[in-house]
């Protein structure tokens, strides 16, 4: 990602009030999925923008630093209403609060995990799920040896009894991280438990109902796009 290098400024109170608030609707029910994802860039650079203590930003240099151009992020934050002050820019705490309010993580979201090896135990340790609001508040396997076993404050259960606890702990989203040949039927036992949203990290694509929405995490897909480019780069094309 690329560096930002923007100063400081404060906004006069004036101007404050003319910024627009995003804590509205959509315009449009039909969001590009590319939109959606180009927003948690804005955010994740926004945040770190912050860290550094810088109060504005214009459209520019924000979509420098996001690796796209100024006018693709006006067109994204357009989606939701018209933000910023003209020839002043977007407050750099507002628009944060405005684009997780669009997103829908202005708040807590409770999560099972269905595999319990060793990337299952790395994802409950990334603090980063929690700093951001994403809770893991039940962890599941189906290996009896894993049953019972205490992971980062939380009991191993088994999956079957997912959907039983599933309400109990008002659950709303499942990640899998289980072996590739098991990730079905953890997918079935959380669709099972009333979960409508899937994160699956398992190299192995799954079935489920049309309600249910699925986001695949597949370091390979990555690698080999990595591997591709250099190849290409290596041919001279």
């Amino acid at each position: 990602m690329a560096r930002l290098s923007v100063r400081i400024r404060i906004v006069p109170q004036e101007s404050r009030a003319k910024d627009r608030s995003m804590n509205i609707p959509p315009k449009s029910k039909h969001i590009p999925r590319a939109t959606i994802q180009r927003l948690a860039i804005y955010v994740q650079v926004l945040e770190n923008l912050a860290r550094d203590g810088v109060e504005v930003v214009s459209s520019n240099p924000l979509a420098e630093a996001c690796g796209v151009n100024g006018s693709q992020v006006r067109k994204d934050l357009a989606y939701f209403g018209e933000f910023g002050v003209r020839g002043v820019g977007y407050r750099v705490d507002a628009l944060i609060t405005a684009i997780k309010d669009a997103l829908g993580v202005n708040r807590e979201w409770r999560m099972a995990l269905v595999g319990a090896g060793n990337l299952g135990r790395a994802i409950l340790n990334h603090g980063d799920f929690r700093a951001r609001g994403f809770i893991i508040v039940g962890v599941f396997d189906c290996d009896p040896f894993k049953i019972g076993e205490i992971m980062h404050g939380l009991e191993v259960r088994c999956t079957e009894d997912l959907p039983a606890l599933a309400a109990q702990l008002n659950i709303e989203m499942g990640i899998i991280t289980t072996p590739p040949e098991r990730a079905q039927r953890a997918a079935n036992h959380i669709v099972d438990a009333g979960i409508s949203s899937i994160l699956n990290y398992a190299p192995a694509r799954i079935r489920v109902p049309d309600h249910v929405h699925v986001e695949y995490v597949d370091f390979f897909h990555h690698l080999y796009a990595l591997a591709f480019g250099q190849m290409q780069e290596g041919r001279g094309l």
